[in-house]
């Protein structure tokens, strides 16, 4: 790692760690309004079924429906790290029924290493509401022998003659700068294998196609607990409590990863601000539910109600955050 790009790395956790407590105070929400009741809403996600995205969205969605008074269908369209959802995003009508659950990835990441993304975020998207941070973290598939970070560099070092392959969800992802940046400071020649999501990611990992994966904890987790793949280093400032065993890489001596991508809901721009609000308030009623925090948490985010402006001001931030770390890379937007 260059000392230009650590700083940047430095300097970003910095800003994102002073942002984070603010942005995740849970807020009082009153009583929706029956404005949805006899339609059916849309709920986009730009990840195939079966990934970390996905579940969310349909855990929430079946909540919703019951604060709506409305159906809350999921939507898969999985392509391009989110990017064919948030154009579907943009060619919806801005009447509140169409809206896209998405991390970071698409919305802050994908126009600043895409020339031609199809949406400019500022201008084609309103955001609603953020109900989530998650950490993002390194794991390795169960057909290696590595039980930790030291042992799978070790094993590249000693099987590959320091060369393999790691899988990313998507291309041009903080993942893929991740294994950019862990490549280079371990002295490793590390192909980032960009997938259409999570799902197509992992399958390969269990079938020991590919060593390892960087994903999210909620990609992960699960697959995790059953011993099928190993998470071995996360991200964050402080170790998760999903998984306390694991270290975070600063522990491991690679400070300037404490990043806190977020998951958030956007609708279309100029989208009426009550039908926001309505959907705002329900989302607030939802995650504030036990049962859901419960399960939000144990599948590896830190749980906490993000109003409009406050999502807002996070997304700013870090696609501003990442825009300097892209750049100290080297990274030419394809």
């Amino acid at each position: 790692m260059t000392a230009t790009t650590r700083r940047h790395l430095i300097a970003s956790a910095a800003a994102l760690a002073a942002l984070g407590p603010l942005a995740l105070q849970p807020v009082q929400a009153q009583p929706v309004a029956p404005a949805f009741s006899g339609k059916t809403v849309r709920l986009l996600v730009g990840f195939p079924a079966g990934g970390g995205t996905d579940a969310i969205a349909r855990l929430l969605a079946e909540r919703l429906k019951d604060e709506l008074g409305a159906p809350v269908i999921v939507e898969n369209r999985a392509g391009a790290g989110g990017q064919l959802a948030a154009q579907a995003l943009k060619a919806a009508a801005p009447d509140g029924l169409t809206l896209f659950l998405t991390h970071d990835h698409t919305v802050s990441i994908l126009p600043l290493v895409v020339k031609t993304p199809g949406f400019d975020p500022a201008r084609d998207f309103t955001p609603v509401a953020g109900f989530a941070t998650f950490v993002n973290a390194w794991a390795v598939s169960g057909g290696t022998p590595a039980r930790s970070y030291g042992e799978y560099v070790a094993w590249v070092q000693s099987t590959g003659g320091g060369k393999g392959v790691v899988g990313v969800p998507a291309p041009a992802s903080v993942p893929e700068f991740l294994v950019k940046v862990l490549a280079e400071h371990n002295r490793l020649d590390l192909v980032a294998a960009p997938y259409r999501g999570s799902a197509p990611m992992i399958a390969d990992m269990l079938g020991n196609q590919i060593g390892a994966g960087v994903g999210s904890i909620p990609d992960f987790i699960e697959q995790h607990k059953a011993g099928k793949l190993r998470v071995v280093a996360v991200m964050g400032e402080r170790r998760q409590a999903v998984m306390p065993e694991v270290p975070t890489l600063a522990e491991l001596g690679l400070k300037g990863f404490e990043d806190v991508p977020y998951y958030g809901v956007f609708a279309p721009a100029g989208t009426p601000q009550p039908a926001i609000d309505q959907f705002s308030n329900a989302l607030a009623r939802v995650v504030e539910q036990t049962a859901v925090r419960e399960r939000l948490t144990a599948m590896g985010l830190t749980v906490g109600f993000m109003p409009q402006a406050q999502l807002a001001a996070r997304e700013r931030a870090y696609a501003l955050t990442w825009a300097r770390v892209i750049k100290a890379t080297g990274f030419v937007p394809q």
